[in-house]
C-alpha cells in the first residue's frame, strides 16, 4: 500500500464561521485572517494505492460551478485534483473508487464535471462510495444547510449506476480501510481509518478541519448539532491518544497530519509532519 497526498487547491471562508463562538482575538493568532475576515484553507485529498485499487478520498471542489459561485470561495494556488493525479502518475481514469466523506461541495464537487452540455461523473472508472443515511440526508436537504448540497455535484453520480453505499461488514475496500461515522457537522459523515506501515490514520474531513479545531470549544458554526461535535470530538480525541492515531486534515494550509498528547490544557498536538514523512 502507498499513500499520497493530494491538493486540489486553497479557498478562503469567514474565520467567524470556521470557530463558532470562539472569539477573533483568540482564533486569529492561529490561523491569520485576511482584511475580509477570511482564512485560507485547503482541499486535500488522500490517494491510496493498494493492489489493483487506486482509492481517492473526496475530491475538492471541482471547477464547473459559476464564476459567480466561485467568486464567494475566492479560489487561489496552482494545484487542481487532475494536475496533482498527474503528478503521482494518474489519471482520472485510473481512479477505481471514490470515498465521499460527506457530500457539501467542497469535498465532493469534483466528483463530477462537463462534458458538452452534460454532467457526468469525472472519474469513468470508478465506484463511488457514500452511505444511505447521509445521501437521503444530502438530496432531501434541510433549509440551512442545503446551500452546501449541490445537486449538480450529486444526482449525476447516482444517474450513472456509479454511486455505492457504504457497509462496514462488507470490508468493500479491503481489511485494512474501515470507516468512522459522525453527526455533528452533517448527518453520517464518514471519516475513513487506514492502516499503513503499522500505523493508524484517519481522514478527519470536517470533524477536525485543522490543527487549531483540536481545543473542545473549537466548533464551527456550520454544524448541524455543535453539541454533538463537541461529545464527538472529545471521544474522538480520547480514543486518538490511547492508540497513537495520526490525524490526516483536509482542511489545514500548513499541516497535513499530527500525532497528539493529553496536556494540562487537555489534548494537542504533539508534532506535526508531511505524510510523506511516514
Amino acid at each position: 500500500m502507498q499513500l499520497h497526498s493530494i491538493d486540489t487547491g486553497n479557498f478562503k471562508l469567514d474565520g467567524g464561521a470556521m470557530f463558532g463562538v470562539v472569539p477573533k482575538t483568540i482564533w486569529q493568532k492561529l490561523v491569520p485572517a485576511d482584511e475580509n475576515n477570511l482564512c485560507t484553507w485547503a482541499m486535500r485529498c488522500l490517494l491510496i494505492e493498494d493492489g489493483n485499487r487506486l482509492i481517492l478520498i473526496d475530491t475538492g471542489i471541482g471547477n464547473k460551478q459559476s464564476e459567480k459561485f466561485f467568486s464567494h470561495y475566492h479560489l487561489h494556488g496552482n494545484a487542481s485534483l487532475e494536475s496533482s493525479l498527474q503528478q503521482k502518475g494518474f489519471s482520472t481514469n485510473d481512479i477505481t473508487d471514490v470515498v465521499l466523506t460527506h457530500l457539501h461541495f467542497d469535498h465532493c464537487g469534483g466528483a463530477v464535471k462537463r462534458q458538452g452540455d452534460a454532467l457526468v461523473p469525472a472519474f469513468a472508472n470508478a465506484r463511488f462510495w457514500s452511505n444511505e443515511a447521509h445521501w437521503q440526508w444530502a438530496t432531501q436537504p434541510n433549509d440551512r444547510e442545503k446551500a452546501s448540497f449541490l445537486g449538480d455535484n450529486i444526482l449525476p453520480i447516482q444517474q450513472s449506476g456509479q454511486l455505492q453505499f457504504w457497509n462496514d461488514a462488507d470490508h468493500p475496500l479491503g481489511e485494512n480501510f474501515g470507516m468512522k461515522y459522525m453527526y455533528g457537522h452533517t448527518d453520517a459523515m464518514m471519516l475513513p481509518v487506514i492502516q499503513y506501515k503499522g500505523h493508524t490514520i484517519v481522514y478527519m474531513a470536517d470533524l477536525l478541519p485543522s490543527v487549531a479545531h483540536l481545543p473542545l470549544p473549537y466548533v464551527m458554526g456550520y454544524d448541524m448539532f455543535p453539541l454533538k461535535t463537541l461529545q464527538e470530538k472529545k471521544l474522538f480525541l480520547q480514543e486518538a491518544v490511547a492508540n497513537n492515531y495520526i490525524l490526516f486534515f483536509e482542511h489545514d494550509a500548513v499541516h497535513e497530519c499530527c500525532r497528539l498528547e493529553d496536556t494540562e490544557k487537555g489534548i494537542r498536538a504533539k508534532e506535526t509532519f508531511a505524510l510523506s514523512e511516514l
